[in-house]
């Protein structure tokens, strides 16, 4: 990850989520949002959301709704690489 794109990410008080350095949202619904950065992929999870803002070319990410957690999942970290090492 030596020439990664530094990545951030914020919270505004429980409404509103804040990211960069997303390189694509893989799936949404009012209830989560997935998406992958370099490093993996990150899963908010909450209620109502909806996704503001996305540019794939800057990487740029916003989202509202209420947020009750957000997870980092790193890359290989999924049932498939623990069963098939």
């Amino acid at each position: 990850m030596e020439n990664a794109t530094p990545h951030s990410l914020g919270i505004e008080q429980c409404r509103k989520i804040t990211a960069t350095a997303i390189e694509s949202v893989d799936s949404f619904s009012d209830k989560q949002i997935i998406m992958s950065y370099s490093a993996g992929r990150i899963a908010v999870a909450g209620n109502g959301m909806k996704i503001i803002n996305f540019s794939k070319t800057s990487g740029a990410f916003a989202a509202s709704g209420e947020i009750v957690s957000v997870r980092y999942i790193g890359k290989g970290a999924g049932l498939k690489s623990k069963l098939f090492k």
